[in-house]
């Protein structure tokens, strides 16, 4: 048995860089499931992934099908899926010997938190995607510039910077929160296992990590934020940041 993951490659460490991509290795890694990546490059991924008979994850706006990463085929079941939290329920369906990503029956809670998360993090993409844009092979970068443009066309002086990273410590500081629930003793959502909140949010840092750099200014802030939480958070998770 061996589920193949599509991902698309970089010059960051490991080559991983895409969060979404990330939150679907979290799993395989968590539930010990053999795996291989293939990479394709951006331009090249829409194309593939029709070929190879992988659906689309969504529609955009026009109801054009879209098609992104994290995809996977499952050669012992035939399955070809896309979207991270799909998969990561038809992992713990099809592998249900395997540690539960989404324990007595959280799949519900779990993806709520999710969709409150999603606006919280939203400004780091106006920081993180212009460096992300660099860190492409160069066969990609012409075409993820012209797929991210309205991100990138923005102009950011310093003040914008330094507001926009102000929200985010702040929103993050709303998850902190969460975490601090109920005398939770962590360092996970649920406790002492992880589960889809944990890997969604390891996803976000590590993507912060691998574009910014370990040794930038902008992960070593990170890495401050309410009292180390999400630093913690990421060396907890680190068994599970293995690339294959």
């Amino acid at each position: 048995m061996t589920i193949t993951l599509y991902d698309i490659p970089s010059t960051v460490p490991g080559s991983s860089w895409s969060p979404n991509t990330w939150k679907t290795r979290f799993c395989l890694n968590y539930k010990g499931l053999q795996h291989k990546t293939e990479w394709v490059e951006w331009q090249d991924l829409e194309s593939t992934l029709v070929k190879i008979g992988i659906p689309p994850s969504r529609k955009d706006h026009r109801s054009k099908p879209r098609y992104t990463i994290p995809a996977i085929f499952d050669s012992t079941t035939g399955v070809y899926l896309s979207e991270s939290f799909e998969i990561a329920q038809y992992l713990d369906r099809t592998y249900p010997d395997t540690p539960k990503i989404f324990p007595d029956n959280t799949a519900g809670l779990q993806r709520g938190f999710h969709q409150a998360l999603t606006p919280l993090v939203e400004p780091i993409k106006a920081l993180i995607l212009p460096v992300e844009a660099t860190r492409l092979s160069s066969a990609s970068q012409e075409s993820f510039q012209q797929k991210m443009k309205d991100y990138l066309s923005l102009e950011l002086g310093e003040e914008d910077k330094i507001e926009m990273w102000a929200e985010l410590r702040e929103n993050f500081g709303v998850v902190n929160g969460w975490y601090s629930l109920g005398n939770n003793p962590g360092p996970f959502i649920l406790g002492e296992a992880p589960s889809w909140v944990d890997f969604v949010l390891g996803a976000t840092f590590l993507w912060s990590k691998l574009i910014f750099g370990e040794n930038s200014s902008e992960w070593k802030e990170i890495e401050t934020w309410h009292e180390g939480r999400w630093k913690t958070l990421l060396k907890q998770l680190s068994m599970y940041q293995v690339v294959s």
